[in-house]
């Protein structure tokens, strides 16, 4: 079976910082940063990119549409 790779572009701007993507990621690669956007929430953003599968979890829990994931076949 392939192993993939993964990364997600969170619009900082857009997110309210629910973490419904922290709870939802199966690696814990999800975590609310200490930094608030212009609108003053916690955004999410990738913490530990490297153990991310690209699993589209976090995107398909987000209310607000904010999480693009990408996904690569690992060499």
């Amino acid at each position: 079976m392939a192993k993939f790779k993964g990364a997600i572009v969170v619009d900082t701007e857009k997110c309210k910082g629910c973490g419904l993507c922290v709870v939802a990621c199966p690696t814990k690669v999800i975590e609310l940063a200490r930094d608030v956007n212009g609108k003053g929430y916690h955004y999410a953003h990738m913490a530990n990119a490297d153990a991310c599968i690209g699993c589209s979890s976090c995107g398909l829990v987000c209310p607000d549409t904010v999480i693009t994931v990408y996904r690569v076949k690992a060499s």
